[in-house]
């Protein structure tokens, strides 16, 4: 058996990273649904475990002990993202469609937690299989793994990844039909220009454009890339110092919590303290990058090591939550969201786009939305509040929503 220590772990965690991008490429249809690469790469190695472990030969052997650090930096940056005055750029069609995803996460867990109980399984078992991975997607699902595992639901760090990806391919599935059945029922396309083809704007270029300032300026003879790279990674490893203290502060008040939510609220603190101020001049998209590159290495790192065969007896239940989760969310796409959003061309297309980082990603969102604009035309009030809401806001309130229910449930 292969020992691996911590930088070789990071090493393979990285060529499994290559080979499921590979693969991805390789097979359109996983892009088409928006499977990360990670995601492949991890599933693919641990599939591989998998069969070593039926023939009681296992390969190797890992050190994880940057698992934790990589998740917890990744979840640092959403809480850099969670910028007051970004919520006020979007307006109230932000903080409606926000307020409706919020309580939409919570309606998942109650959901999920009533049907678990209705099969004999421990509550937190369908808040699992609820907004924590399908609002959250696998990102949230691992990072509350642990919490679960603890708390009474075996298999939990498997039973995430499953049920997030049987969001992700639903969320990418069924996201544009109903938008399409909306447009198509209420004849809104009847009041629309021929359909083109249109580049939709990125939120974060969007918001950065609206939110920009002056920014205290590079120090001379530095890259400015290099420093924004640099700063973003200090702020990051400070939230997350600080965070630490703040997350041990919740546990000596008997608080179930998440290792990064300390770290999320204090980068929260600092951006919206820098939002007033204006001292620091954080770029939110140099911190993304550090993010995302934490994150998918986290991914990788978290699935190399599934137990893919924990959960075979948990399948039907697993599944059956899953259906009923997929039509509610298709159901409240209709009513309350369409109506609530105005009942028009875009609030159909924002329809989709809750569909999809609902039950998967903001990749199926965005995926979902243009597979409309593409064939009735643009939308550009859907293309602003969907990702800021599904990429900068829901995943700070369902870490919330999510450490109530452990708490409540444990």
């Amino acid at each position: 058996m292969l020992k691996l220590d911590l930088v070789h772990t990071l090493a393979f965690a990285g060529v499994v990273l290559v080979v499921g991008y590979g693969v991805r490429r390789m097979l359109p249809v996983l892009a088409r649904y928006n499977i990360p690469g990670p995601v492949i790469g991890g599933l693919i190695a641990s599939l591989v475990g998998w069969a070593a472990h039926a023939r009681a030969t296992p390969l190797w052997e890992f050190d994880t002990a940057l698992q934790a650090p990589l998740m917890i930096a990744f979840f640092t940056t959403i809480g850099y993202a969670a910028s007051l005055r970004l919520l006020k750029v979007g307006g109230p069609q932000v903080l409606l469609f926000f307020g409706l995803a919020t309580v939409f996460a919570v309606v998942q867990n109650v959901v999920g937690a009533g049907m678990a109980t209705m099969f004999g399984l421990h509550p937190l078992f369908g808040v699992l299989t609820g907004s924590v991975t399908l609002t959250g997607g696998p990102a949230t699902g691992l990072a509350f793994a642990p919490v679960f595992e603890g708390a009474g639901v075996p298999g939990a760090t498997t039973i995430a990844v499953a049920s997030a990806m049987v969001g992700i391919v639903f969320g990418g599935v069924i996201g544009g039909p109903v938008g399409t059945r909306l447009v198509e029922r209420h004849r809104l396309h009847q009041r629309l220009r021929t359909p083109v083809e249109v580049e939709t704007p990125v939120a974060t270029e969007i918001v950065e454009a609206q939110l920009a300032e002056p920014a205290p300026a590079t120090p001379e003879g530095e890259d400015e890339g290099s420093w924004q790279l640099l700063k973003a990674v200090v702020l990051i490893l400070l939230a997350m110092w600080a965070g630490s203290w703040v997350s041990a502060g919740f546990t000596a008040l008997g608080v179930t919590l998440p290792a990064y939510i300390g770290a999320m609220l204090v980068a929260a603190l600092i951006r919206n303290l820098d939002d007033a101020l204006g001292w620091i001049g954080i770029r939110q998209s140099t911190v993304d990058d550090v993010g995302n590159v934490a994150l998918a290495l986290f991914i990788a790192m978290a699935l190399m090591t599934l137990k893919l065969w924990e959960i075979s007896n948990l399948a039907l239940p697993m599944l059956a939550i899953l259906a009923v989760q997929v039509i509610l969310v298709a159901l409240m796409a209709a009513w309350p969201v369409f109506p609530l959003m105005g009942r028009d061309y875009d609030s159909a297309v924002m329809g989709a786009g809750f569909i999809g980082f609902m039950l998967g990603t903001t990749a199926n969102a965005m995926a979902n939305m243009r597979s409309m604009v593409e064939r009735y035309g643009p939308s550009p009030r859907a293309f602003l509040v969907v990702p800021m809401v599904g990429a900068f806001f829901i995943d700070f309130t369902n870490a919330v929503i999510i450490t109530v229910f452990v708490n409540l449930l444990s």
